[in-house]
């Protein structure tokens, strides 16, 4: 879901009621008594920034004029040293009673927009994302390099610390980068906390002169009598294309419906036009951002909206998402309430095109391509923006999470599994029936994949970079389950060795008695206890603290022995400790690759000298060369290669099985963060996180390659959660030259997953063989990614091996 944002929105929110002002509640914290600093911008002229300046500005919230004859603003950087110093502008005039005053700060090379005229000129060159101003009653430089000099300091009246800046009060604002700053509410609210009081907003610089953002035009406030539309309807606004021609400019007397309003976390509301025109490509709805403030219309209202067009990018306009394009600081003006809501466009099955995205020229995006939606999904989402929708009875594909979110898909045979889900079967395919579905009732589903939510599901579309379009329901179908249940794997013969992979997602002691018992029970009863269980994400001993803590031999011990307490094998555990902070995961959580065997069916070859920094060769021995063996067992793959840096290093081990040598390599390849995302505006999106796989797959790769040149008939197993589709290229590099089978592309296609991410269920663990393990029983075992409640977010896998 989208996070929390707010913006300075002018000086009030007014309401107008049968022709009388109704100011909107402000925060519950007391306002500051007089001047503040109000909103910090830092972007100026940088990419993507419509400004060509950076600005403070600042607020008074008292009843006089503040005098600023000897006062001064000035700006420290966010990581300061002990030689740091201040920057400083002097500051002259008064701020007004309830007004604003502006200091310009340094150009930047972009931006096409001016600053309002401002109150004072300086040449301060903000950091857009992290650093702190504070209002001084001096126009020395300050000296004060930590947060604690700085408070013990009588001349700063106010100081506002941003980003990750060392100097704030009690906690940094965020939410600032080249085209957001940081600001307080309306009220100017001043609690001292820089995280409580100041966040992410679209710049709103003011002068005292009340002069609003560039053009030097005052922002309009229409009278609360003029019940007259503005020339511009919702549909102007929007246009054709995922970009407002009118981003950056104010709109005055807009007029519509409000179909619905979200009074938590993103506040505003929705409003439709009921006059729509022929153009299938512009949307007729809008959403008007309130910032912290609650708003104060509701469903059936009709509004006149004077605010300025921004076009919001959820998550930031450097992670690739789309964006909304909104009404912001709005002036509403109520006409009258009840009225009935235009109807909601019901979404059929043939609705949204199969086709999902539009293709962007080289290094461009597709935002400024005309919408097709008659061609592609999210065209057709787009021009359907904040709109009303509809769907029937639908099927669950993505299993209701903790943040109250349930994937369906409009699109029932789209690539159905047997169980319920939709498949990702390629890059091309990415499913454009799936709809992510959240409540703005504070409605909760418990579904699990193949439930039907039954009824109609009515709302508003929204989107988000958190899986895209979404459905703010006003009304949610009910669920009727499928009796979805956990699959039980076969168990092994005598004369089977049986290997599995399991991602337990970050397990350590400072879990859940009640996680470990579903893990175990997992082990035991859904895989059928295997001879050998790769593990992923083991943690350290004491979890996410951060104290230099490598060791996970207590998180074992726990896990073994739940495993026994369910019937299961005494394990024995084999794995290596990582060096400190060197494998990625979650902070201090040191995750790493574990085997678990059960010595009653598996013995495990030892040799000594394996340690976090040490490769394991393939050795050769007897008389004619041809006996091979680990240098060291367990050991790592060349884990000093920068393939690994941050990230999980391969852990193998020799193992005999009834007199037969078997090699296991427990893997965790680098996660998918930083690839950009399928929903977004870069069409195709590029996969950056993926050149680390590749890396990654070579190494292993040609580790399994060397090991088959010195024997051919070398049984060897490389498994794990390798971040990555069967269809990839990772994984054409490790079956490259037949070297390894991956054993997933053995299932049928609409059998092919492990994981549910987004509504689609695909592949990011896998176990793959070489050429001598013949005909092997393997089978993907359901029993967390399709559920509502799991134990863990992935799927294990077995395979038998005679």
């Amino acid at each position: 879901m989208r996070g929390r944002r707010a913006r300075l929105i002018a000086l009030t929110l007014p309401v107008s009621i049968a022709g009388s002002l109704i100011a909107l509640p402000s925060a519950q914290a007391l306002p500051s008594p007089d001047a503040v600093i109000a909103e910090v911008y830092g972007g100026g002229g940088n990419s993507g920034a419509t400004l060509t300046h950076d600005f403070i500005e600042l607020g008074n919230a008292g009843g006089a004029a503040f005098d600023l004859t000897g006062w001064s603003v000035q700006y420290l950087s966010g990581s300061p040293s002990s030689t740091t110093k201040w920057s400083v502008t002097p500051l002259s005039g008064t701020v007004p009673a309830g007004g604003s005053y502006l200091i310009q700060g340094a150009k930047g090379a972009g931006g096409d927009t001016a600053l309002p005229t401002p109150d004072a000129t300086g040449t301060l060159a903000l950091s857009a994302s992290s650093g702190t101003v504070a209002l001084v009653h001096s126009t020395t430089a300050l000296t004060c390099v930590t947060a604690a000099d700085c408070a013990a300091d009588g001349s700063v009246k106010d100081l506002v610390g941003f980003g990750t800046a060392a100097v704030r009060e009690t906690s940094p604002a965020t939410g600032a980068d080249n085209t957001h700053s940081v600001g307080r509410t309306a009220a100017l609210t001043d609690t001292d906390d820089n995280s409580a009081d100041l966040t992410g907003q679209a710049p709103t610089p003011r002068n005292s002169a009340g002069t609003g953002t560039g053009g030097g035009e005052p922002v309009p406030t229409p009278s609360p009598t003029d019940t007259t539309p503005g020339e511009l309807r919702i549909h102007d606004i929007q246009g054709a294309t995922r970009l407002s021609p009118y981003a950056g400019k104010t709109v005055t007397d807009v007029p519509g419906v409000v179909t619905a309003v979200r009074s938590t976390g993103t506040r505003g509301f929705w409003i439709q036009d009921v006059r729509p025109d022929n153009d299938p490509a512009t949307s007729e709805a809008v959403f008007v951002f309130t910032g912290s403030a609650t708003p104060q219309v509701k469903a059936g209202d009709s509004v006149l909206v004077s605010a300025k067009v921004v076009e919001y990018y959820p998550g930031g306009q450097a992670s690739g998402s789309q964006s909304l394009t909104e009404l912001s600081g709005p002036t509403v003006t109520v006409l009258s309430s009840g009225n009935a809501l235009p109807a909601a466009e019901v979404i059929r099955s043939k609705t949204v095109p199969n086709a999902y995205a539009p293709t962007a020229a080289p290094g461009s995006t597709i935002e400024s391509l005309p919408l097709k939606p008659d061609t592609y999904a999210l065209d057709w989402y787009e021009s359907r923006e904040g709109m009303r929708v509809e769907i029937g009875d639908s099927r669950v594909v993505g299993a209701s999470n903790t943040y109250g979110e349930t994937w369906v898909t409009t699109k029932p045979k789209q690539n159905a599994t047997p169980r319920g889900g939709t498949v990702y079967t390629s890059y091309t395919d990415a499913n454009s029936g799936r709809l992510k579905l959240i409540s703005l009732t504070g409605q909760k589903a418990a579904a699990d994949v193949g439930d039907i939510l039954t009824g109609p599901s009515t709302g508003v579309l929204d989107y988000s970079n958190f899986g895209g379009y979404s459905l703010q329901t006003t009304t949610l179908g009910t669920v009727t389950s499928n009796g979805l249940k956990p699959e039980v794997a076969k168990k092994a013969k005598s004369n089977e060795l049986s290997i599995a992979t399991y991602n337990v997602e970050n397990l350590d002691p400072t879990d859940a008695q009640a996680k470990f018992d579903r893990l175990a029970e997992g082990v035991v009863t859904n895989l059928a206890a295997p001879d050998v269980v790769s593990l992923e994400e083991i943690q350290d001993n004491n979890g996410a603290k951060d104290d230099g803590t490598v060791s996970a031999d207590r998180t074992l011990a726990r896990f073994t022995a739940a495993i026994k307490a369910k019937g299961g094998p005494a394990y024995d555990w084999r794995a290596i400790d990582p060096q400190d902070k060197a494998d990625g995961g979650e902070p201090g959580g040191n995750i790493r690759n574990v085997f678990l065997f059960n010595p009653e069916r598996v013995g495990f070859v030892d040799r000594p000298g394996g340690d976090a920094t040490t490769a394991t060769q393939v050795v050769t021995s007897g008389k004619k060369g041809k006996d091979i063996a680990l240098s060291v067992s367990p050991g790592r793959i060349n884990p000093t290669s920068d393939a690994w840096k941050n990230s999980r290093k391969p852990l193998v081990g020799e193992f005999r099985f009834r007199g037969e040598q078997v090699f296991v390599i427990g893997n965790h390849f680098n996660s998918k963060g930083g690839d950009q995302p399928v929903h977004g505006v870069f069409q195709p999106p590029v996969l950056g996180s993926e050149t680390q796989r590749l890396t990654q797959a070579a190494e292993v790769h040609t580790f399994v390659a060397g090991l088959l040149a010195k024997d051919s008939k070398a049984k060897v197993v490389v498994l794990g959660d390798l971040n990555d589709y069967q269809f990839s290229r990772p994984l054409d590099v490790l079956r490259k030259g037949k070297v390894l089978k991956d054993l997933i592309s053995t299932l049928p296609k609409n059998e092919r997953y492990s994981y549910v991410y987004d509504g689609s269920s695909q592949t990011l663990d896998h176990i793959l063989v070489s050429p001598a393990v013949k005909k092997p029983g393997y089978e993907v075992v359901h029993i967390n990614a399709e559920f509502a409640d799991q134990a863990s977010d992935h799927d294990p896998q077995v395979v038998r091996i005679k």
